[in-house]
């Protein structure tokens, strides 16, 4: 059992009348505190796995922090629940009140607008990625999806290029799974001029956004997207593609970067 993620729960099951106990595996939820050149800046809630990579990835999408050489010194206590760094940065921190930032769906950031002004990139990349090569990744994401599969209860997002799965997050938060996977690619210097994103939940505005933040030109999801989240992919110039099951896929903008079999004639659907 992945100890970081998962916990088991003794549960009372009923399957029509009979009545059964056993022990499911849960996903763990933990509460992690960052702290910033010594002063207390939000607390995530989160799975208490990669919590470097989160930092780093919440720090940037804070617009905190544009590289990993930024943080001087980052240390982590698992066991008490608080992540201290120290930044080459300085921090405003007046007139601020205590964040803490849940793992629900929805806004639950603060700052939304002026945060995101600061650090949405508009992309420019002229990858290229075949039908056939994005129902492929698809089948490796969900092969890579055990704790979901396991527990039911956390998100999951991944960098991949054309090649295959470079690395994937897993977090309870959807905004976690990315941050998590926006760290590693910092602490590796990744390029994100042929990659792209792969991702578990629905297409929220929230979710185009942080792939603005993160650098990448083409989302690949399982679920629906929202209107507003489609007008700014559209604005951002990033391809989002949504209902990824099987040999079915919807691209819904940019849709240069999603290439279909040239002996296939285009057929137009109509109502």
């Amino acid at each position: 059992m992945d100890e970081k993620s998962l916990s088991l729960w003794s549960t009372t099951k009923y399957h029509n009348h009979l009545k059964e106990t056993e022990y499911d595996e849960i996903a763990r939820e933990a509460a992690i505190t960052i702290m910033i050149n010594g002063e207390q800046y939000a607390t995530i809630v989160c799975t208490p796995n990669d919590i470097r990579p989160l930092v780093l990835g919440f720090l940037a999408s804070e617009g905190l922090i544009r590289s990993a050489e930024q943080v001087l010194k980052l240390t982590v206590d698992e066991d008490k629940g608080f992540a201290y760094a120290e930044l080459s940065t300085w921090v405003e921190f007046a007139e601020r009140t205590e964040r803490w930032i849940g793992s629900c769906c929805g806004k639950s950031r603060e700052f939304y607008l002026k945060q995101d002004v600061k650090t949405a990139k508009t992309i420019y990349s002229f990858i290229q990625f075949s039908a056939e090569q994005v129902y492929q990744l698809m089948a490796d994401f969900d092969k890579k999806a055990e704790v979901y599969g396991r527990t039911g209860g956390v998100h999951q997002a991944a960098l991949a290029s054309a090649g295959g799965i470079i690395t994937s997050a897993i977090d309870i938060g959807r905004h976690n799974a990315l941050d998590k996977l926006y760290g590693h690619i910092m602490q590796n210097r990744i390029s994100l001029k042929d990659k792209c994103i792969l991702f578990s939940g629905r297409i929220s505005s929230e979710v185009i956004l942080k792939v603005s933040k993160i650098g990448a030109g083409l989302l690949i999801a399982k679920s629906a997207p929202t209107d507003l989240a489609l007008k700014l992919a559209d604005d951002l110039q990033i391809t989002a593609v949504g209902f990824v099951r099987e040999h079915k896929l919807n691209v819904y903008t940019h849709e240069k970067r999603v290439t279909g079999d040239p002996s296939h004639r285009d057929v137009r659907f109509s109502n």
